[in-house]
């Protein structure tokens, strides 16, 4: 597990509803079950100062870091897709249901093409958002995002933006475009791998082994937040991989929640 990536979820799985800041100290202990060393810690703490989604904070004295409100608003929207807990419900795993679609397209037109590495970058912020590209120049999506044009706006990339009904068609359309099969044998595999990482998580597992091994579910799991648009149900195929994923984790990760939260705890008081 990458430090960066580690701390995103530790930040948004944990410290975010504990006052999203941490002492230096108290990250390096939270990130050292998952096999983070203390100098790739804090040379990932600096890159994300410098993105802008972190700044240094004094805690009791000791130098440490606070989530900024841009980073607080990326994981409040990561953490309620993550475990569906949205007004409309939406999120990986397509059990959003149909209530926060308005039976339309959302499309994106760009005015210009970007360069290929401007082009991978944008990807991946709209993947995130749950649209997928036409081609090159176009996307889709399924709901009137604010963010994309804050994202369009920050890489200075002009669109045009439309909204079209759907049509009978809908259903083939949404599989092809967002590649629901892909996807549907992702949560498949997906699950074929928690299963062999929950079981090393017995009873007797202590708070610190429990803590990595939902740490490792919680990581592998958001990684479906930049492949899975969170479709109504109406678009999504019979027996949907997704949901019976989808149970999985979240009996799973409420499972091991209360062990995991005392060894976060622990290691925030320690001095």
């Amino acid at each position: 597990m990458h430090a960066r990536s580690a701390l995103f979820d530790l930040y948004g799985d944990h410290l975010r509803a504990r006052g999203a800041r941490a002492p230096v100290a108290a990250l390096v202990r939270l990130l050292a079950p998952l096999g983070v060393h203390p100098p790739a810690v804090r040379t990932a703490v600096s890159r994300m100062v410098r993105q802008g989604w972190l700044e240094p904070v004094r805690i009791d004295g000791q130098p440490g870091y606070a989530l900024t409100s841009r980073a607080r608003r990326r994981l409040d929207d990561a953490a309620a897709r993550i475990y569906r807990t949205s007004p409309d419900g939406t999120g990986p795993a397509g059990t959003n249901g149909s209530s926060g679609w308005d039976q339309h397209w959302h499309l994106g037109i760009l005015r210009e093409v970007p360069n290929a590495r401007r082009r991978d970058q944008l990807a991946s912020q709209l993947a995130f958002l749950g649209w997928a590209p036409l081609s090159d120049g176009a996307w889709v999506g399924l709901r009137n995002d604010a963010e994309v044009d804050q994202i369009l706006g920050v890489e200075g990339i002009a669109a045009d933006r439309f909204r079209a009904p759907v049509d009978a068609g809908a259903v083939e359309f949404a599989r092809r475009v967002w590649k629901l099969d892909e996807l549907g044998a992702s949560y498949d595999a997906w699950l074929i791998e928690a299963k062999v990482l929950v079981d090393s998580a017995g009873d007797d597992t202590t708070d610190e082994q429990a803590f990595a091994v939902r740490s490792e579910l919680v990581h592998e799991w958001r990684k479906f937040l930049f492949l899975d648009p969170g479709l109504p149900s109406e678009l999504l195929p019979d027996d949907w991989a997704g949901t019976r994923a989808a149970a999985y984790f979240d009996f799973h990760a409420e499972r091991l929640s209360p062990a995991a939260g005392r060894f976060v705890d622990d290691c925030l008081t320690l001095h």
